[in-house]
């Protein structure tokens, strides 16, 4: 059998000597910044010094000011726009912690620290695109035109859910948005939009699909079958990995050999892009580029976007087990939302008036949501049943009478 030369990659990877797997810990990784000026002890899953490596794509410099190479060119409202976008998420997210630490809702999966890279990358894309969200990305479905009172029905499960209450909290979707539905399962999403995407292909649709997924994704069946599909078919599908540093508990240095997951595309014959993940000019440069690239029919790109989760995984995590709070102060620096206030207020003429304004804005529209939800009353006992069958069979008939006489059926719409 004769040998095949391996196809050219077009994906950015950075020389060996870049390479942070060279080193003997996390804390010593910086791609050549100095460490005794970004020391974070041996508990830390990525350093913040990794995003300033060559090959890392980059816009909001420190000043505030943009690098018109990769600038993407937005005008001050949308800007503005997508600052109130991300200022919205985080109230939004502080204040559903606190419904379930009170126990008003049962559970909640935050972006405390990704907002830039949820929020620009939902910006990037075009109307006629398809959004398929991993959990976090509630952000991006509120931006792509999904009412809040939905969203937020959803975190109460009330009988104004779509879902009747039957999904967890933060379990959304919104086909008027072209926002899929969410399963916990890792990595399902990423096969589902490469399904999508290729149908598409076939029937001629001028749509991408943009996937997200954690690293800890990319250790799932999923990845591979997705990322290998798409890249043998070209379908119009954009990767988009939120590199946070952890996979609950899991370190991103123990969730792979590579030196980055971005290089990973190599395999599947698609470019890989790395991006400062909390810079939203980059994401947003990066993303439509990406589907700019899907759209003219040159198949997949696979997006690291190299951000931190500020929070535990969720709720029901208690990050200090395995991460010291002093270990997440060089990644509150690199704040997305700060950084991106300091720009507004360099160049966009933001005041902190106006700042605690919007923010007083933002606050009385979640209030008024979350207290319109709570008002609402649970879904009937029986809805249960709704749904599944155009014609209910005998035995859930059956059922579902002796289910509403019952002494469950009390306080359930009945």
């Amino acid at each position: 059998m004769s040998s095949v030369p391996a196809p050219k990659s077009t994906a950015p990877v950075a020389h060996l000597e870049d390479s942070h797997l060279a080193s003997n810990g996390p804390a010593s990784r910086t791609n050549g910044v100095d460490p005794s000026t970004l020391a974070m002890g041996p508990a830390v899953a990525r350093h913040p010094g990794d995003t300033k490596a060559a090959d890392v794509v980059k816009c909001l410099k420190d000043d505030g000011t943009l690098d018109p190479i990769t600038d993407p060119k937005l005008t001050g409202a949308e800007v503005t726009a997508l600052y109130r976008a991300m200022l919205r998420t985080r109230i939004l997210d502080d204040r559903l912690v606190t419904l379930q630490r009170q126990g008003r809702i049962g559970f909640h999966i935050g972006s405390l620290g990704e907002e830039a890279a949820i929020l620009g990358s939902a910006f990037a894309m075009r109307p006629q695109d398809w959004m398929f969200p991993c959990y976090r990305e509630f952000g991006g479905a509120l931006w792509r035109g999904m009412p809040l009172s939905r969203y937020v029905d959803n975190m109460f499960g009330n009988s104004n859910d779509p879902a009747k209450g039957r999904q967890m909290p933060d379990h959304y979707c919104y086909r008027k948005a072209k926002v899929t539905s969410i399963s916990s399962p890792i990595g399902t999403q990423i096969t589902q939009a490469v399904g999508f995407a290729w149908g598409a292909r076939i029937k001629k649709d001028d749509l991408v699909t943009l996937v997200y997924f954690g690293e800890g994704a990319t250790s799932s069946n999923e990845f591979h079958n997705g990322m290998n599909f798409a890249g043998v078919f070209k379908t119009p599908t954009v990767f988009f990995c939120r590199n946070n540093g952890w996979a609950i508990s899991v370190p991103t240095e123990r969730q792979t050999a590579s030196r980055t997951f971005a290089e990973k595309a190599i395999a599947y014959g698609m470019p890989g892009v790395r991006v400062d993940g909390n810079d939203l000019f980059a994401v947003v440069k990066v993303t439509r580029d990406a589907i700019d690239r899907a759209a003219r029919g040159e198949g997949p790109t696979l997006i690291e976007a190299m951000t931190y989760r500020l929070s535990g995984h969720s709720t029901s995590d208690d990050p200090k087990a395995y991460r010291p709070d002093g270990t997440l102060e060089p990644w509150r620096a690199q704040d997305p939302l700060a950084r991106l206030r300091k720009h507004l207020k360099a160049f966009h003429g933001l005041t902190d008036q106006q700042d605690k304004d919007l923010e007083a804005e933002v606050d009385a529209e979640l209030r008024a949501a979350i207290v319109a939800a709570e008002k609402t009353d649970a879904p009937s006992l029986d809805s249960m049943f709704d749904d599944v069958f155009a014609d209910l069979p005998w035995h859930l008939r059956e059922q579902k009478e002796e289910l509403v006489k019952g002494p469950r059926a009390k306080g359930h719409g009945h």
